[in-house]
C-alpha cells in the first residue's frame, strides 16, 4: 500500500493474542480469518486510498487545538436531529469516532503524521471522565459514553499511559453498572427501558475492553444477546406489524428498536443486532441468517432514501461491520456497493456531506471508517 496508509500496523499483538484467547466473548466463528492480501486487497484500491488520506486530512485540519471536534449535540427526533445548542460544541461521541477512524487506518498516538492528533484527542476524552465513570460533555449520552469507551480500549494497547487504563475501567464499570432488567441500555445511565440502537453501542465497547484484559461479566453480555433476541421480528410471527415512515421495515429478520410490539424495524437497527450478537459470540442461528436475508433486501432502498443523513452513516457503521464478520460472497458485494456510494458523495475537500445530523465531522469519521475496515488494523474489526 501507498500514501498514508503506508504505516505499520499499531503494536498491539497482546490484543490479538487475547482476542484469540478469549474467543471475543465467547466461541471463535467458523471460518479463518481473512486476511489482508487475499480478496480484502482487491477492495482496496487507489480511489479508496486516496479518498480516505483526503479524508482523514480534512478531520485533522478540523480538530480543535483542545483535541474535540466541535459538532451538534443533539438526539434523534422522529427522522429529524435535535440539537440542544445551536451552536457546535466539543463532542464526545464524534471525537471518539474520528479518533477511532485515524486508528483504523494504522496511525498510533505520538508517531507519525497523525500522532499528535491522536495525543491531544485522547487527553480531550481522559478530560470528558466524569467522577462516576461517564464520558460526558456539553450533555452528550450513553452513545458518546460507548463511543469513547470503545476508543480507549482500542488505543489502550498502544499507549503507556495509567491514566488511559483508569479511565476506561471507570467507563466499563458504568456499562456494567447500568445494565437495565431488559438486559439493554438507553440513553441515560441506569435507565429502565432499553434500544437496540444503544445497546448495540455498549455491548461493543465491552468486548474491546475485555480483548484487553478488563473484566467484564459473562453475564452482562449473556443478558444483552438475551434482549437482542427478544428484539428480533421472526419470519413467521404475523402479529408484528409496523406502518410507519417509508424505509421502516415489518418483515420477519428485522430487528426492532425495543423490546416491544409496533416500534420501527429497520435496517440500521437489523445492522446493530446482528452486530451485537457476533459481538457476544453467536456467529450462527437462524435469527442472524434471517437478518442478513432482510439486509439484503433492504440494503439499496436504505441507502437510496437516507443518503447525506446521519440515519446513513450510523446504518452502515454497523453494517459493515456485520458483512464484514459474515464473510463471502455477501461481504464482498455489499463492500462494493457502499464503497461506491461513499466515493462518489466525498466532496472535493474530504469530507462528506450530513445534511441531517450532528454535522461533516460525524460523517467524515464514519465514512473513513467504513471504507478503512478491510484495513483489520483494529481488534474491534477483526473476524
Amino acid at each position: 500500500m501507498n500514501g498514508n496508509m503506508t504505516r505499520t500496523p499499531a503494536p498491539f499483538p497482546f490484543a490479538a493474542l487475547l482476542l484469540t484467547a478469549l474467543g471475543v466473548l465467547g466461541p471463535a466463528p467458523a471460518q479463518e480469518p481473512q486476511r489482508r492480501g487475499s480478496s480484502n486487497e482487491q477492495l482496496l484500491d487507489e480511489p479508496l486510498r486516496a479518498a480516505v488520506t483526503r479524508g482523514l486530512d480534512w478531520l485533522a485540519e478540523h480538530q480543535h487545538p483542545d483535541g474535540y471536534w466541535a459538532e451538534l449535540v443533539g438526539y434523534k427526533l422522529n427522522t429529524d436531529y435535535e440539537a440542544m445548542d445551536d451552536r457546535p460544541q466539543p463532542h464526545v461521541g464524534v471525537t471518539s469516532l474520528a479518533l477511532m477512524s485515524f486508528l483504523a487506518g494504522g496511525h498510533v498516538p505520538d508517531r507519525g503524521k497523525y500522532g499528535a492528533v491522536l495525543h491531544r484527542g485522547i487527553d480531550f476524552v481522559l478530560r470528558s471522565t466524569q467522577d462516576d465513570g461517564q464520558i460526558t460533555a456539553y450533555g452528550t449520552r450513553m452513545y458518546s459514553h460507548a463511543f469513547a469507551t470503545l476508543f480507549l480500549a482500542e488505543a489502550y494497547g498502544m499507549v503507556e499511559r495509567a491514566d488511559v487504563k483508569q479511565s476506561l475501567q471507570r467507563a466499563v464499570d458504568l456499562i456494567v453498572d447500568s445494565q437495565n432488567a431488559e438486559g439493554g441500555w438507553r440513553y441515560r445511565p441506569f435507565a429502565r427501558e432499553s434500544d437496540m440502537s444503544i445497546t448495540v453501542c455498549q455491548v461493543l465497547a465491552l468486548r474491546s475492553a475485555r480483548n484487553v484484559g478488563i473484566h467484564v461479566p459473562i453475564n452482562t453480555i449473556r443478558n444483552a444477546q438475551s434482549y437482542v433476541y427478544r428484539s428480533a421480528v421472526r419470519s413467521n410471527d404475523r402479529r408484528y406489524v409496523y406502518r410507519g415512515h417509508q424505509g421502516y421495515g415489518d418483515e420477519g429478520g428485522s430487528f426492532r428498536y425495543q423490546n416491544r410490539e409496533h416500534t420501527r424495524a429497520t435496517f440500521p437497527l437489523t445492522a446493530a443486532g446482528v452486530t451485537t450478537l457476533y459481538a457476544a459470540g453467536e456467529y450462527d442461528s437462524q435469527i442472524i441468517r434471517d437478518a442478513l436475508e432482510y439486509m439484503d433486501r433492504e440494503v439499496d432502498s436504505f441507502s437510496n432514501d437516507w443518503q447525506d443523513h446521519y440515519f446513513f452513516y450510523y446504518g452502515h457503521y454497523y453494517a459493515v461491520q456485520a458483512y464484514y464478520i459474515t464473510g463471502d460472497p455477501k461481504w464482498t458485494t455489499y463492500f462494493r456497493k457502499i464503497k461506491a456510494r461513499l466515493l462518489d458523495r466525498q466532496r472535493r475537500d474530504g469530507s462528506w456531506p450530513c445534511r441531517v445530523g450532528p454535522g461533516e465531522a460525524f460523517s467524515t469519521a464514519v465514512a473513513t471508517l467504513i471504507l478503512q475496515i478491510p484495513l483489520q488494523y483494529l481488534p474491534i474489526f477483526q473476524r
